[in-house]
Formats: C-alpha cells, sequence, structure tokens
C-alpha cells in the first residue's frame, strides 16, 4: 500500500500525541515531521508555554523531525499565517511530496474550518483523526494506555489556577467541575506530554515556578532535569 507523507501540527500537548498515535495507527499515512509554533521572543510554544528546549527533546524521544515556525511576540493573526506558510513552504522543500497536515482538534468547527481555509489557501489540505471522538472516552483512553502528561497552563476564568502543574491523570478526570471539557477543547487547560508509549524513553523534567500572565492565564514551567539551574 502507497503511503502518503503527512506533517502534524505539535503543541506538544495530549490531543497531538493522540492525533500522531491516530495516524501511526492509519497505513496509509507516514508521518515525516512535526510542526510547531514557537514564540521567538520568549523561546515557549505558543499558548502552552512549553520551552523550546522541552519541545526539541520532545521531538527526538518520539524519533520524528521538528520543524518550527517561529513567530515575533506580540503579533496578530497575519503574522501567524504568514509563519505557518513560511513553514509549510519549508516542508515542502525538506519532503516534496507532502501535502497534507494533522491536527489534533475534537470539536470546534470554527476552528476547524478556519484551518481548511488556511491550507487550502497554501494547496495542502487539513486532515482531523480525532475529530468527533467523545472527549470523556478520550481522555479516559490517554490515561490507560500509559500516556503521561501535566497541565502546562490553565485559564483561570474557566477553571481555578490551583489545577495547573497536576498530572492529568484518572484523579483529575474525576474531580474535574462541571462544565470543564475533560480533554480541556475550549481552552480550559493545555498540557504538556512526557511519556507513554510513543516515546522511546520518558523525559525527566522538574517543576519550576507557576506565574499569573495577562491577568488570566496560569502558568507552570517545566524544564529539562538535567538543564542547568
Amino acid at each position: 500500500m502507497q503511503t502518503t507523507p503527512i506533517l502534524l501540527a505539535w503543541s506538544g500537548g495530549k490531543d497531538c500525541l493522540l492525533a500522531l498515535q491516530a495516524l501511526l495507527r492509519e497505513p496509509r499515512w507516514q508521518v515525516v515531521g512535526l510542526l510547531c509554533t514557537v514564540n521567538r521572543t520568549y523561546q515557549r510554544v505558543a499558548m502552552h508555554g512549553t520551552r523550546r528546549e522541552v519541545l526539541q527533546a520532545q521531538a527526538r524521544a518520539l524519533g520524528l523531525p521538528l520543524l518550527e515556525a517561529e513567530l515575533d511576540w506580540p503579533s496578530g493573526n497575519e503574522d501567524y499565517e504568514a509563519a505557518q506558510a513560511r513553514a509549510l513552504a519549508e516542508a515542502r522543500m525538506h519532503w516534496p511530496g507532502v501535502r497534507h497536515c494533522a491536527f489534533g482538534d475534537l470539536f470546534l468547527a470554527d476552528v476547524r474550518d478556519y484551518r481548511v481555509r488556511q491550507l487550502g489557501a497554501l494547496s495542502w489540505r487539513a486532515v482531523f483523526p480525532l475529530w468527533g471522538e467523545d472527549t470523556a472516552a478520550l481522555a479516559r483512553r490517554f490515561v490507560g494506555e500509559g500516556h503521561r502528561a501535566v497541565l502546562c497552563c490553565v485559564d483561570t476564568q474557566q477553571l481555578d489556577a490551583a489545577w495547573c502543574g497536576r498530572p492529568f491523570d484518572n484523579a483529575l478526570l474525576d474531580t474535574l467541575p462541571t462544565g470543564v471539557d475533560p480533554c480541556g477543547e475550549r481552552g480550559e487547560f493545555h498540557t504538556l506530554s512526557y511519556g507513554g508509549p510513543l516515546f522511546r524513553h520518558p523525559l525527566a523534567l522538574r517543576r519550576g515556578e507557576s506565574t499569573l500572565r495577562d491577568g488570566r492565564f496560569q502558568y507552570t514551567d517545566f524544564l529539562l532535569a538535567d538543564a542547568a539551574h
């Protein structure tokens, strides 16, 4: 069976890890690399706040090339789209046959439509391997299959700041407040994946400071354990 090369939009969180797993289980796809938007000013993954060196360690542990779309801060939507266009053009240079990019989105139709339009304008196709899956079941499957993650960002308008930094496990899922999506699909929280069946080895992380930014978003910093203090 001939395989189709595909990029995976990567944030370092649990949903894109599950999307990677879904692609790897589907014989038609050949995942050629991970595409991540990085805040050049702060050297972190946009929105999640994950350090660039942790992101790069993830890619190494997953055995996949990492393509970084750099974005200055502050920046607008046009800047984001320009950075993505540059990164996708670079991807075509690395992998001439690639025309598909997968995303870990679950049910937000407006986000899906935006991605389809954005990629379509560049002659790319967006793929959504997790689309429509039940988020409660998906969250439990993530934990049950041995994937490991922590909450690295919490929107304090939707979830108390104390949740930031907690392991994404059954204890967390059992106690999430009513109305909070188990996968944080409405932006309630973001995660950092660091181990499990897809990783060649788990990342050794140490927890750093927890900080409120923009008066709303609580971030917990995670560093590589062997990094300089």
